[in-house]
């Protein structure tokens, strides 16, 4: 049956439970298609860079030091994008690293294809470092060939079954159940399970 949590949440949150016990970090990043002007390459880099430093016990000195060679330059400037992933190769080597990316195909195209080589270069450099993520079908070639080494692709689709399970249980929870009569919920129970199953 479907929860209010996606398949993938059920990863992240599986991964960091296993990760207290293994010695192992985690960083995850959700794309949002409406999104798209702020989660840049940078962006996105960089909060991953900084969720990992977050798990670790020490800074190490390496990143450190480029955070107080930025902060020293003119204004103050944050990290450029290569010295970003230069700290992801440092942060990822001190432990076994799990990168989880949500949605990957609602990142701009030419961000797409950024991203995925830089994560091909922190996996190259960091044995230890795995990475998952997820995306519609369209974007599983272009993974293929920018992430070279063994992929495992699973699909996954919802079951009619399920999507009307989860309509019953989020139109209970209506804050303002006289809004709609059982027309709207049964044109809703209709529709909506057809389109979605599709995705």
């Amino acid at each position: 049956m479907l929860t209010s949590r996606d398949p993938s949440s059920l990863v992240i949150d599986s991964l960091c439970d296993q990760a207290r016990e293994q010695n192992a970090t985690v960083a995850c990043f959700y794309f949002d298609f409406a999104a798209q002007g702020e989660q840049t390459t940078t962006s996105m880099m960089g909060a991953l860079l900084k969720q990992l430093v977050c798990g670790l016990e020490e800074i190490p000195e390496e990143i450190s030091r480029a955070y107080r060679d930025q902060k020293s330059a003119v204004g103050g400037r944050g990290p450029l994008l290569p010295d970003i992933v230069k700290m992801l190769q440092t942060a990822s080597s001190e432990r076994c690293t799990f990168i989880c990316i949500d949605a990957l195909d609602e990142c701009a195209a030419g961000d797409r294809v950024k991203i995925l080589d830089l994560l091909n270069q922190i996996t190259q450099k960091c044995q230890g470092t795995r990475i998952f993520v997820t995306g519609r079908p369209h974007i599983r070639s272009e993974i293929g060939r920018r992430l070279p080494w063994r992929v495992a692709d699973l699909s996954i689709s919802p079951k009619r079954d399920d999507i009307i399970a989860y309509l019953h249980t989020r139109l209970a929870e209506d804050t303002t159940p006289d809004a709609m009569d059982s027309s709207l919920e049964a044109d809703i129970l209709k529709k909506i399970p057809a389109e979605v199953s599709e995705m």
